[in-house]
């Protein structure tokens, strides 16, 4: 695999997610935090209107705005989608990019701890997850490649490779020093880790580690007319990446019925309950655990 010369930092991609634009303001006062030898570091705050406003998002869901026929769409021209086309311009294009790498900073409200979303399984990103996962023990390594790094529609995907370091619980627009530190943490590593890579240092690693894949998105239940009539139970909050077999509690409805889950497998749900999720009615994501052979 070629080595990486270019990597950015994104933060603020979501405007009320504070962890990673106040680590960003930190790693812009001071870059020597974020430079390496072996690669340059550009610091990248993507939606600051977002977070002028207070908001998640002005217009739409930045983070949505990458799918390929959506920045050749060019009579999509609200706020955000007029900046991931800038965005795309900056550090891409999409498909053939400057940038070798990106690593976008989110917080959750959810319970998921620091968590490292891959959107593939190369060497590289086996190396790295299974180096984060030796240095934090705690984190969560989360795959989404249910479909091409090329299809996915988040920011990092611009890059020619792309992660997501996703850190909980945090209350929306607030700051959390625990979360603070677990964010700017999972960055170091990566960073040193992609300079080891650069520069074939990569230590010995485990031969393998867990990992969860994403297999599905769940709503919140909902009657004829489209009214939400219930809740995730408690027997599944704040138990982020905990197992949930068929026929458990997953949702108490508010006449008293509680509404299991149906599923055919042993689920491991994350994003439980995220606030930002809210607006398109789904209550968590379910994935499968896995040993991901490094």
């Amino acid at each position: 695999m070629s080595r990486f010369s270019n990597v950015a930092i994104v933060g603020g991609t979501h405007g009320n997610e504070f962890s990673g634009i106040y680590a960003l303001k930190q790693w812009q006062s001071n870059p020597a935090i974020t430079a390496r030898d072996s690669f340059s570091t550009e610091h990248v705050f993507a939606n600051p209107s977002a977070y002028s406003a207070n908001k998640r998002y002005v217009d739409c869901d930045l983070n949505r705005q990458f799918d390929p026929k959506l920045l050749a769409d060019y009579s999509l021209a609200n706020y955000e989608q007029s900046r991931a086309k800038a965005l795309n311009q900056q550090l891409g294009p999409k498909g053939d990019p400057r940038v070798d790498f990106i690593i976008d900073l989110h917080n959750t409200t959810s319970n998921m701890g620091p968590t490292l979303i891959l959107l593939t399984l190369d060497m590289f990103n086996k190396q790295l997850a299974a180096y984060i996962s030796e240095r934090m023990p705690d984190a969560i390594i989360l795959v989404e490649d249910h479909i091409e790094p090329i299809q996915h529609a988040f920011l990092c995907s611009v890059g020619k490779q792309g992660v997501i370091v996703e850190v909980g619980p945090q209350p929306q627009s607030v700051l959390r020093h625990d979360v603070m530190e677990s964010m700017q943490e999972m960055t170091t590593h990566i960073l040193d880790f992609v300079h080891l890579f650069n520069i074939d240092k990569v230590p010995a690693l485990p031969k393998s580690i867990t990992a969860y894949r994403y297999k599905e998105t769940l709503h919140l239940p909902q009657n004829a007319h489209g009214e939400r009539i219930g809740m995730v139970h408690q027997h599944v909050q704040d138990k982020d990446f905990q197992p949930i077999q068929p026929g458990e509690p997953l949702f108490m409805c508010f006449d008293g019925t509680e509404l299991a889950w149906q599923g055919d497998y042993t689920a491991y749900p994350h994003f439980i309950n995220e606030a930002a999720y809210y607006d398109n009615n789904i209550a968590m994501s379910m994935a499968n655990v896995f040993t991901l052979t490094v």
